[in-house]
């Protein structure tokens, strides 16, 4: 007669969770339902941080999203990561099904299109960087039409003469175009075959690999209350509206 051990019956990956963490099967799964409650009731990317500080203490948040991305990935609607966040989206494969919005979202033009492929994958990057890029000048129009998507945004200060400010994308950006991480973008020649870039392209035109991170770099400081004002974001503090 042979005596089974727990090696002869491997513990499913829940359970295994559960062990290393410290915690029984039974608040995993509570952990589950919290996690998926709090990802479908916010309207935009929930970070793992987010989730650690509502989830019981010694739940591996990580394995959680895992587990219910597994559970989500042949649904109608999938959990995908965004930007190292968490949202809920409609399967890719289902999108003909979807009623578009009666308000058709505006179309960019071919300077934004470029101006965006350029700040996605040169960011963090200024605006004389971008027509150094470009070989042409950028207008603020489209700068503030990429803005006024949610697109772009200013990250900070550049540490030259005259202390330019450099943008970069946002996470919005990344939902938008279902990209989980920058290093997702196509390649040059995806590009050209989408339209997204023009075919007189500068000979020293090229795809750098994107910053993986939204930390400032060494040569950037950070915007402050006076940046914003300077660039017409915030009023003056000593302005009162009119009552």
């Amino acid at each position: 007669m042979s005596i089974e051990t727990e090696a002869d019956h491997p513990a499913a990956p829940n359970e295994e969770n559960a062990r290393a963490s410290g915690i029984g099967e039974r608040q995993m799964r509570e952990a589950e339902r919290i996690a998926e409650a709090l990802v479908f009731a916010s309207a935009q990317p929930v970070t793992e941080a987010f989730l650690a500080e509502r989830l019981p203490k010694g739940v591996d948040v990580a394995a959680i999203m895992a587990r219910l991305k597994a559970l989500y990935s042949d649904r109608g609607v999938n959990l995908v990561q965004v930007g190292g966040s968490w949202a809920f989206r409609t399967a890719g494969d289902l999108s003909f099904v979807i009623r578009a919005d009666e308000k058709e979202p505006k179309k960019l033009s071919r300077a934004a299109l470029e101006v965006l492929a350029i700040i996605a994958y040169h960011q963090p990057v200024t605006r004389a960087e971008i027509e150094d890029i470009r070989g042409v000048q950028t207008s603020r129009g489209t700068l503030d039409v990429l803005m006024e998507a949610g697109w772009v945004r200013f990250r900070g200060r550049r540490r030259t003469p005259g202390r330019p400010v450099t943008m970069g994308t946002t996470v919005e950006f990344l939902d938008y175009f279902g990209l989980e991480e920058l290093r997702d973008l196509p390649g040059l020649d995806e590009l050209k075959g989408a339209g997204l870039l023009s075919g007189r392209i500068p000979s020293n035109f090229g795809i750098p690999l994107p910053s993986m991170s939204d930390e400032l770099t060494e040569d950037e400081d950070p915007i402050t209350q006076l940046d914003l004002e300077e660039l017409g974001l915030l009023a003056p503090r000593g302005d009162e509206p009119d009552r």
